[in-house]
């Protein structure tokens, strides 16, 4: 195995642990429940005492024996080693948690976090936990949803009929709970790395572009554009920024050219030089 591979397998193995922390440790003890698959897993051991990992097991091979095609062999793969850790290790930890008693909103959002962390790291090691994780691959893929949506839609819908075993009060703290886990599976996967774009259209763009290079010490891509009614040809400055830096640079813009247009662009994690770096994107800019 290459090290990337490794990488991305010990990610399975560190998200399935969490997975299972979440559900053993939070979830159970305070009468909570889960979404998907995991939920009726959940469900199952309140009526009949029945071990979620066996039953969270034997249930995603069948949803995984359905829906295999719509997956390469990497993800499958990955997938099935997604299924087989989480269903260990939330037999090994079973018994966890269920001495505590304490604040049950407490333990909802710390059961988001812990299944959030868990899910978001097998979704970007390229795998899933299977059940709702394969049903949200599928409406990522088919739909455009976001992974975090996907499960956060079908989560709902299995909390919605737990109603009935777990009572209202309990299933609303579990709402909570799947909409922190959606929050944070998003988080995990597109990153924490948050960024301004601006895009900035100005008859001053030289000195705007100098002020940006000496000034706030960052690059700038420089775009040709053209008006649309006007015809006349203009540079268009492309910048990616802290959002610490927005301000200093939408005053400085202001003080240099008033009639400057400026677009400012939320960028949910950015990749390269003078940012967090897993591989270069190429871009043109200026010196």
């Amino acid at each position: 195995m290459t090290s990337q591979r490794i990488k991305e397998v010990l990610l399975i193995i560190v998200g399935s642990l969490l997975f299972a922390i979440g559900i053993n440790y939070f979830a159970i003890p305070y009468m909570l429940s889960e979404g998907g698959v995991i939920g009726v897993t959940v469900i199952t051991y309140y009526l009949f005492e029945w071990s979620p990992g066996v039953v969270n097991l034997i249930i995603n091979a069948v949803l995984l024996a359905i829906g295999y095609k719509f997956f390469d062999k990497k993800t499958m793969i990955y997938t099935v080693l997604g299924i087989i850790f989480s269903s260990f290790f939330l037999y090994i930890t079973e018994d966890a948690g269920h001495q505590l008693n304490g604040d049950t909103l407490l333990a909802a959002l710390f059961s988001g976090v812990f299944v959030g962390l868990g899910l978001g790291l097998m979704f970007r090691a390229g795998g899933t936990s299977g059940g709702s994780a394969i049903l949200a691959r599928l409406a990522n893929q088919y739909l455009g949803w976001s992974l975090g949506k996907g499960v956060l839609v079908i989560d709902i819908v299995v909390i919605g009929a737990s109603v009935f075993i777990i009572g209202q009060e309990k299933a609303m703290y579990t709402l909570v709970a799947v909409f922190l886990g959606a929050k944070v599976i998003d988080y995990v996967i597109e990153g924490l790395n948050n960024r301004t774009a601006v895009t900035i259209i100005s008859e001053h763009s030289e000195e705007i572009r100098q002020f940006i290079i000496e000034n706030m010490t960052r690059g700038v891509t420089i775009l040709e554009g053209r008006g649309g009614y006007s015809q006349d040809q203009k540079e268009v400055l492309y910048i990616v920024i802290n959002q610490q830096e927005l301000v200093q640079l939408k005053q400085t813009v202001s003080s240099v050219d008033e009639q400057a247009f400026v677009v400012v662009h939320e960028v949910r994690d950015v990749l390269g030089s003078g940012f967090s770096v897993s591989k270069s994107i190429k871009t043109r800019e200026t010196s």
